[in-house]
């Protein structure tokens, strides 16, 4: 593994290289492009929708799930009519909607059901009925979780 400071010499060396400056302008490019497609859609259907490419007329957006595709393919003539408007994309002729979902979701957080005083009482009569000493002690701190 090589240290900080030569890890850091390396991306200079990088960042004079013409293909890494070429690379950068042309994703600036698609992010001002994005930006201008994004704002010709329907407030509604701009969340979770992105500009892909425009080649050859054709216009290829993603969307984040089918009913949102749905919505954009039935706006498309709408849609297209305000793109043409901007310079760069007087000349487009038909409009592509791809699914494509996120790759990761915030997972719920699972939260705890506190116990009830019912289950509680239930718990403690249990622990009243075993024999086991360290089953009844379980059994009893359980019970003491009980809801307020």
């Amino acid at each position: 593994m090589k240290r900080k400071s030569e890890q850091k010499m390396t991306f200079d060396k990088l960042g004079g290289s013409p293909v890494l400056k070429d690379l950068v302008a042309r994703a600036e490019l698609h992010r001002q492009a994005e930006t201008q497609v994004l704002a010709s859609l329907p407030p509604d259907l701009v969340p979770g929708t992105r500009f892909i490419s425009c080649k050859e007329g054709e216009l290829v957006l993603s969307a984040e799930n089918a009913g949102k595709a749905s919505q954009i393919r039935f706006r498309q003539h709408e849609i297209m009519e305000k793109v043409r408007g901007n310079e760069l994309f007087r000349f487009v002729w038909k409009l592509k909607v791809k699914v494509a979902p996120p790759r990761f979701r915030e997972k719920p957080r699972f939260e705890k059901t506190p116990l009830s005083k019912e289950n509680a009482r239930l718990l403690k009569e249990e622990a009243g009925h075993t024999k086991d000493k360290k089953l009844r002690e379980v059994l009893e701190k359980l019970a003491s979780h009980v809801r307020d």
